[in-house]
């Protein structure tokens, strides 16, 4: 049980839906190890809300950092006061760190995360052909993460006409030799095939794309992390299609975090 005292220093998880989000279940753990004073909580904020509720939680005295979720990753980074270069590829943030003068910078570590999670799977992407389902916050964190990663190509797929240009014209002064984009995902001949759309969080959603499309041995991976077996991934499975889960793209995140929010044990002497 997390002990909560008047020195409690304070991180929020925004989202919507939250009910899904598994970071204060993976870091507030690590400030228990280290003996620090802190918990992480989730905050519901919807759209329409997103400004009152980033701003009023920046005025909070003890709030030293924000993580972002879905669908929020984009238009976070508008109160931010200082952009690293993975947010300024990927035109979104997932964790937001106030500094010492009281400005916030924002960084952002699905594209590492994702990554390093494939890696430590057996999965290598250089020399790869990568689709990506989704030009969203996530989506184009992972999409430069894979380009730099080593991908011989990367097609990215949204049908949302304006969120899909501004991602690619970012990603052109990335690796423009090697991306390509459009409505509709081109399944054939992909050694991985990438869900980072909300598809698959509520009971009933459509699947993002048909996993039967894919070729025989290309890997399904989604970046849902609960539930864990998505129906993306149960129908991949069904095809025989080798099957990444979400939950690793977190897990890979957690030493970044800790070094990106300077967590370290309190010095007793």
């Amino acid at each position: 049980m997390i002990a909560v005292s008047g020195a409690t220093r304070l991180y929020a998880v925004l989202g919507d839906p939250v009910a899904q989000v598994q970071a204060p279940a993976m870091l507030n753990p690590v400030f228990a190890d280290l003996g620090l004073d802190a918990v992480l909580v989730p905050v519901l904020a919807g759209a329409a809300d997103l400004a009152e509720v980033v701003t009023g939680l920046q005025r909070i005295g003890n709030l030293d950092g924000l993580l972002i979720t879905v669908p929020h990753k984009i238009e976070a980074c508008a109160f931010a006061d200082v952009l690293s270069p993975a947010v300024r590829a990927a035109g979104s943030t997932n964790a937001m760190r106030r500094e010492a003068d009281g400005r916030w910078t924002a960084e952002n570590f699905d594209g590492a995360g994702f990554v390093l999670g494939l890696s430590a799977a057996g999965h290598e992407l250089a020399g790869r052909r990568v689709t990506l389902v989704g030009a969203g916050g996530a989506g184009g964190a992972i999409a430069a993460a894979v380009l730099d990663a080593g991908a011989a190509r990367l097609q990215v797929c949204d049908p949302d006409e304006e969120r899909l240009s501004a991602l690619l014209d970012r990603l052109a002064g990335h690796r423009p030799d090697r991306v390509a984009g459009g409505p509709v995902a081109e399944l054939e001949g992909a050694d991985l095939v990438v869900n980072a759309t909300p598809l698959g969080l509520r009971p009933g959603d459509p699947l993002p794309f048909d996993p039967a499309l894919t070729p025989a041995g290309a890997v399904v991976a989604d970046i849902i992390m609960k539930p864990r077996r998505t129906a993306l991934l149960r129908a991949a499975a069904a095809e025989g299609r080798l099957v990444h889960h979400g939950a690793h793209m977190l897990s890979h995140q957690l030493h970044l975090y800790r070094s990106f929010f300077r967590l370290a044990a309190p010095d007793r002497h």
